[in-house]
């Protein structure tokens, strides 16, 4: 082959690339882009038709705390939705194991309650799928319900969790019970802002605990019925 054919065969292969490359690159970022629009935002409450309400605590810490608030259940016979982290499930497995069989709903925290914005899509489902295999090997059970560490829902986080075959909950209704640790503080904001469909946010902690009877004497006096997150968005667990 002459060196003249040779240095046009190059001069080819050089045009071919400068045009497919970015073509490439355009193509994978409209792609990526349209999973990103599509991607289900996350559950905040149920249908405010609705006579339901849904209690949620997020556990990283405060197990002192939840043998009583388990107890007052008991006598309610109210149902709660926990998120645990999957470090939580790891160092208290007895206790996460006797909330899944005293009827509660079981969710995902996370992991080591990482800032999920501040992650990959392939950090966050890493962090889910551990968090999962924690939980399951202490409960039995793989929820299907991730409530992200500090309510942090950017694309990365939505992404995962659905790549990850979950449903992403916050809540329309926080108790700020972990950091205004009063019990009638507490009492006082869910009494003034509860609705129909609320799911509400709270923590293990004392005054939470203490609060917890007459939130759910309120509801009922309300005609509210406390139920599961996704017994009030109609998933099926």
């Amino acid at each position: 082959m002459g060196r003249s054919r040779r240095n046009k065969l190059k001069r080819l292969v050089v045009l071919f690339l400068i045009i497919t490359v970015p073509m490439s690159v355009l193509f994978y970022t409209a792609a990526q882009n349209r999973v990103a629009s599509t991607v289900a935002e996350p559950v905040r409450q149920g249908d405010e038709r609705s006579k339901q309400v849904a209690f949620t605590v997020n556990v990283d810490w405060g197990e002192e705390y939840i043998p009583g608030m388990l107890e007052v259940c008991r006598v309610s016979e109210a149902k709660l939705t926990f998120f645990l982290t999957g470090r939580w499930a790891d160092l208290h497995p007895d206790l996460a194991r006797q909330i899944k069989d005293e009827g509660h709903e079981i969710g995902n925290h996370g992991y080591g309650h990482p800032h999920p914005d501040q992650l990959s899509v392939e950090q966050n489902r890493a962090d889910i799928v551990r968090a999962e295999n924690a939980i399951f090997q202490a409960t039995g059970h793989r929820p299907t319900l991730y409530a992200p560490p500090y309510g942090e829902s950017g694309k990365a986080v939505l992404i995962a969790a659905e790549n990850s075959g979950y449903t992403v909950v916050l809540w329309s209704l926080d108790t700020v019970d972990w950091k205004n640790r009063n019990r009638d503080a507490i009492l006082d904001r869910v009494k003034t802002r509860m609705h129909n469909g609320a799911i509400l946010l709270m923590h293990p902690t004392e005054a939470t605990a203490q609060a917890l009877p007459e939130m759910l004497s309120f509801i009922g006096i309300e005609g509210l019925e406390p139920v599961t997150v996704s017994e009030l968005i109609g998933k099926r667990k």
